[in-house]
């Protein structure tokens, strides 16, 4: 009880700062939300903007009621340390009075835990530019919602803010995102995605490989996107599949509509990486590869995760280390029966992690997978000691779950380098180790 009242204290307190800095300093503002890709497009417009201006984004995936104030004040997270918040709130008060130089331009994710968390920062948040990434059928954090649609329309509820003079970036291939436009104050719409119509389109996506045989390994991805006639080439590095690139459009879109030369922008987003824990490719041991998306989970990610993995032009076996799906209330046992469905013609051999991702293997059965390929275990660690003795040179293993667990133990356990995890992988701080 006292840690709720606490807890609302700071939050009042950091976004009555982050509304006074906002107004003191007036930077434009980039708000990112959606289901699914968030914080990946957050980091590829970044990536497009800050060669042309002082920018500033959301560290990691702050886009709560906290986060979003928090990345405004330019301050890191107080975890559960009072001090910590005590300086952050002093820190605020002295961005306020002493007149330091301040960012032109805030990339900002958004997102929802639980209904009235985006309409209260959309009640104080006018943004300059919303950008909005995929919806998934079943999004996570469904379980605190009474239906998929109430996400959709909490989250829709920063389209509603957008500025009327400023520009809405909508994901073309989806179409209730396509709907929002019909919410926008503003008449600036700009679309991206694969699919005809879209005006600023992907094609001729393709994976890129290093090596030959047992020794090829995918590197990255390439495509081309066009807008208006004008074409340019982005050459992805150490990141597979097709959510990626839609974050690589997007941030294209954004430049876009600052008028930003369509080259300069492919030569900036080649250079971005994608985040830690969101399909990176890691090097394993035994000459195999490791396709990291270890940062959350949910049915449509697990799904284009594992038609990434079916793409890969490799000699060796593909394995999937799927870890439960959290947060998906009523939905949780059809959609990890789903997954397990889905996997069967995709992988050669399917490991579940989780009470509930007995499930995706009782799905995989229900189709035919061969029950001599799925293997169940309880933990992450326990899953990678016991894939480590199974995989060969020239493999590939995708790994995902939720983040409550934790798989990049599993990670850890059977990539090449483990002395490099905290550059690596995600939840290194010592607040996540210390659970």
């Amino acid at each position: 009880m006292l840690k709720a009242y606490l807890k609302k204290i700071i939050v009042f307190l950091i976004t009555f700062e982050a509304k006074l800095v906002l107004k003191k300093f007036h930077p434009r503002v980039i708000v990112i939300t959606g289901s699914v890709g968030k914080t990946s497009t957050k980091d590829a417009i970044y990536a497009a903007i800050a060669p042309y201006a002082f920018v500033r984004k959301s560290e990691k995936s702050f886009n709560t009621e906290v986060g979003v104030p928090l990345t405004i004040l330019g301050r890191p997270s107080g975890w559960t340390n009072p001090y910590a918040w005590f300086v952050n709130i002093v820190d605020g008060f002295l961005l306020l009075v002493a007149g330091k130089k301040y960012p032109q331009w805030l990339v900002l994710e958004v997102g929802a835990d639980r209904p009235g968390d985006i309409k209260h920062i959309a009640s104080w948040l006018s943004p300059d530019m919303v950008v909005i990434t995929r919806f998934a059928p079943v999004p996570v954090h469904v379980e605190y919602f009474d239906s998929p649609e109430e996400v959709f329309a909490e989250k829709a509820e920063m389209v509603k803010a957008l500025k009327p003079s400023g520009t809405l970036v909508l994901l073309h291939d989806d179409e209730k995102v396509r709907k929002l436009s019909e919410l926008s104050p503003s008449k600036k719409v700009l679309t991206y995605g694969f699919s005809r119509g879209s005006l600023v389109r992907g094609s001729k996506n393709s994976i890129v490989y290093e090596g030959r045989g047992q020794h090829r390994r995918p590197t990255g991805m390439s495509f081309i996107f066009t807008h208006e006639g004008k074409s340019a080439e982005v050459v992805t590095k150490n990141s597979i599949g097709r959510q990626g690139l839609y974050a690589i459009l997007a941030a294209a879109a954004a430049g876009i509509t600052l008028e930003k030369d369509i080259t300069e922008l492919a030569r900036a987003l080649s250079a971005f990486e994608a985040p830690t824990g969101r399909m990176r490719i890691l090097p394993g041991v035994k000459e195999m590869s490791i396709i990291d998306d270890t940062y959350n989970s949910s049915p449509v990610a697990v799904k284009e995760a594992l038609d990434a993995l079916a793409h890969l032009k490799i000699k060796g076996k593909k394995l999937a280390v799927l870890g439960d799906m959290l947060e998906l209330g009523q939905f949780s046992v059809q959609e990890h029966k789903s997954i397990g469905a889905y996997a069967l013609g995709k992988v050669d051999m399917l490991v579940a992690v989780g009470v509930r991702s007995r499930d995706t293997a009782l799905g995989a059965l229900e189709v035919g997978f061969d029950a001599s390929n799925i293997l169940q275990f309880d933990d992450s660690r326990q899953a990678g000691k016991a894939i480590e003795t199974l995989i060969q040179p020239g493999d590939a293993v995708l790994i995902k779950g939720s983040q409550g667990m934790r798989m990049e133990y599993a990670v850890e356990e059977i990539m090449a380098h483990p002395e490099d995890k905290e550059r690596l992988l995600v939840r290194q701080e010592k607040e996540w180790q210390n659970r």
